[in-house]
């Protein structure tokens, strides 16, 4: 007889209650509003300029948590002060919405960089893991659950933290950039496709197409409608540097068999040492793969970039994708730059 998985409430122990951390040098801790958004910003941006200067997030990713129906500020996330005020620490638990085939909690933040090395990211980090555990075990579903974090290789006592609290590596994650002076070259698309630039018309069709492409990709989930709609509306957001492909099947129906949607955050650029775009998604439709697709979207963009004006292009992408994606970007002359690790604790 075939053994039945027990749902994630039975398999998850998690605090009923969850009481906040102690620590001598923060005087107050507390959950985050929407009017602490610019305090976190500028930490964050503290936080970034010491551990992946070339990548600073934008306000609006910092604001966009506060207005998805799935993160609760009172309950996902927690804000540490000094006597006087000064916000030190900050951390978010944020549960997916998507969950095909896992449920998966995200544990993001940090703690100001002149104030590291004294405990404050190990308490911090200890409510996080208890809020993710509370987040995984009131799910009913029989899916393996995930706690997942993020860490840059330039930035090692982050991953001494995770890896001391009991996550593992399980990915790799490589940046890639391309030196848009260089020769350009592209895939010739072949009979029944087309490329095309995006736009707004399009969303709901490539929103649907990035979630099938991605469905066989490691712990891609599919993305909701909230998080699709915030992406794209982003001011970081270029369509002008986005594209799609189009092919027509047998019957003679057209439908999204690619595409390329790419952000430009210009604050990105002095830590960096250059101008970019970043290509932020790219997926091919598995019935459309192996006719050149990709290197068509990626040439388009790359001559679009260039245009713009930018010095480079970037990516990433895991090491391990099993659409052999490194090859694909490196045979197109992006280099590899840095590295994130992902951190994983299973259920």
């Amino acid at each position: 007889m075939a053994e039945t998985v027990r749902p994630l409430s039975e398999r998850v122990s998690a605090p009923v209650e969850l009481a906040l951390p102690e620590h001598v040098d923060i005087a107050r801790w507390r959950a985050a509003t929407s009017a602490d958004i610019d305090a976190i910003w500028d930490l964050v941006l503290a936080i970034s300029r010491v551990d992946h200067p070339n990548f600073l997030a934008a306000r609006e990713e910092v604001a966009e948590d506060f207005g998805f129906s799935f993160f609760d500020a009172t309950t996902d996330s927690l804000l540490g002060f000094s006597a006087n005020g000064a916000l030190l620490a900050y951390g978010t638990v944020i549960i997916s919405p998507g969950r095909r085939t896992l449920v998966k909690s995200k544990v993001s933040g940090g703690v100001h960089p002149q104030w590291r090395a004294r405990g404050i990211g190990r308490v911090l980090l200890e409510w996080q893991l208890g809020r993710a555990r509370q987040q995984l075990a009131s799910s009913e579903q029989t899916l393996p659950g995930w706690i997942q974090a993020y860490a840059d290789e330039r930035a090692p006592q982050n991953a001494r933290l995770l890896e001391h609290a009991g996550l593992s590596v399980a990915r790799y994650f490589v940046e890639l950039q391309r030196v848009l002076a260089d020769p350009i070259r592209g895939g010739e698309l072949g009979e029944g496709l087309r490329l095309a630039p995006y736009s707004a018309g399009v969303s709901v069709a490539v929103h649907a197409a990035h979630d099938e492409a991605f469905a066989d990709h490691w712990s891609s989930q599919p993305l909701s409608d909230e998080s699709w709609a915030s992406f794209t509306a982003a001011e970081t957001f270029r369509s002008e540097l986005s594209f799609v492909v189009y092919g027509t099947d047998a019957a003679g129906r057209e439908q999204v068999a690619g595409y390329l949607l790419s952000t430009v955050n210009p604050d990105d650029w002095e830590g960096a040492g250059f101008s970019s775009s970043y290509i932020a998604l790219v997926g091919v439709l598995r019935d459309w793969r192996g006719r050149h697709i990709a290197q068509a979207l990626l040439g388009a963009h790359l001559v679009a970039s260039r245009a713009a004006g930018h010095d480079r292009a970037t990516l990433d992408v895991d090491t391990d994708s099993p659409t052999g994606a490194v090859g694909l970007y490196t045979g197109m002359g992006f280099v590899a730059a840095h590295r994130e690790l992902v951190f994983t604790r299973e259920f």
